[in-house]
């Protein structure tokens, strides 16, 4: 029996499981709110935090730590690489540790799966389809000025363990289905993906697509220009006001989309519409990716936490129904898509890649 410790860090929550094979004995998720993730100034300062929460609760709940010999974290912000498993390495590391592409909690996926298996007799560290996962069309890298280029930076685990979950239920393979995967949730990223390839996806990281709960989004170029050189703001509250302190934190003071939902539904006029804004800019971009796809659809898919709000599932099958079936997947699946990766290690069944 194979014994896996899956690692999901997100923005404002700490997502771990433990599966023997295929079986889920243990699925935990620790909810940071935004007073304790201020206490600390960057995202790596975060580790420690992080990696006691998770040892301590593996403990508190019987878990013979030292009989899990493959522990797999979400990707991080490295350089960009393909879809696939991959064993963390010292380049891995210090990639993460450094941010070279961006600040993120996924960076700590492979530093607290390090630091885990290091502590266990004979276990492996690995990652899977991380967030750098790049499989753009070059025309979807062209950002209209020379000195800038598009990156791909989005919820890559999900968004691909989503897709071929709904080709599984619909009988298919992924690789020979177009769909619009949504993945909707403190941050949002939607991608094309036609034949088992996001070949174009928005950067909710780097400020594009649609605002989230605590991201702001696409944002006017030369308001936020003016914003910059007006001397009233450092490069660090401007950051913080594109990722944490936007959409509707900024909107409503908070970014817990179920507190939203509850205002709207209990009849504040604000918290209806900032939330239907929100669903109105995913269905604006859901429209984009059919153009990207030529129309070419097989189906939207809806997953991520956001996704369990049925007020949003009505307004964007309102929408973009016109464009293909849509069909909801809510919460996340990216922990058992990271035991079943380690699983699929374990097996023999997938080559693990080198960074």
């Amino acid at each position: 029996m194979h014994r896996i410790l899956a690692i999901n860090p997100g923005s404002t929550s700490t997502k771990f499981a433990v599966y023997f094979d295929t079986k889920c004995v243990l699925n935990k998720t620790i909810r940071h709110s935004m007073d304790e993730l201020l206490a600390y100034k960057n995202i790596i300062d975060q580790f420690d935090f992080r990696k006691g929460l998770i040892i301590d609760s593996l403990i508190e709940e019987g878990i013979e730590v030292d009989s899990i010999k493959f522990i797999i974290g979400r990707g991080g912000m490295t350089y960009p690489m393909e879809s696939g498993v991959y064993r963390v390495n010292n380049l891995m590391l210090q990639h993460a540790r450094e941010g070279i592409v961006g600040q993120h909690a996924s960076n700590l996926g492979p530093l607290l799966a390090d630091y885990i298996a290091l502590q266990i007799p004979n276990a492996q560290a690995f990652i899977a389809d991380p967030v750098v996962t790049d499989e753009l069309d070059e025309i979807a890298r062209i950002s209209g000025h020379v000195k800038f280029e598009r990156r791909s930076i989005f919820h890559a685990l999900n968004q691909k363990a989503t897709a071929r979950i709904h080709a599984k239920k619909v009988g298919k393979e992924y690789s020979g289905l177009n769909l619009i995967v949504a993945h909707l949730g403190g941050g949002i990223s939607v991608g094309a993906h036609k034949n088992g390839r996001v070949i174009d996806v928005n950067n909710g990281l780097n400020g594009e697509g649609p605002f989230s709960p605590e991201r702001s989004g696409t944002l006017p170029v030369g308001q936020l220009v003016e914003l910059c050189f007006s001397g009233g703001y450092s490069e660090d509250q401007v950051q913080r006001m594109i990722l944490g302190e936007g959409g509707f934190v900024s909107y409503l003071g908070t970014n817990d989309a179920r507190e939203v939902e509850g205002l709207a539904n209990s009849g504040n006029e604000k918290a209806r519409f900032i939330q239907e804004a929100l669903f109105y800019q995913v269905s604006k971009i859901i429209g984009e990716m059919a153009v990207v796809l030529d129309g070419n659809v097989d189906a939207i898919l809806l997953t991520g936490g956001l996704a369990f709000n049925t007020s949003l599932e009505k307004y964007i099958k309102k929408k973009t129904a016109f464009i293909a079936p849509i069909y909801t997947y809510p919460g996340e699946d990216e922990l058992e898509a990271l035991a079943m990766n380690a699983l699929r290690v374990a097996n023999g069944e997938v080559e693990v890649k080198e960074y």
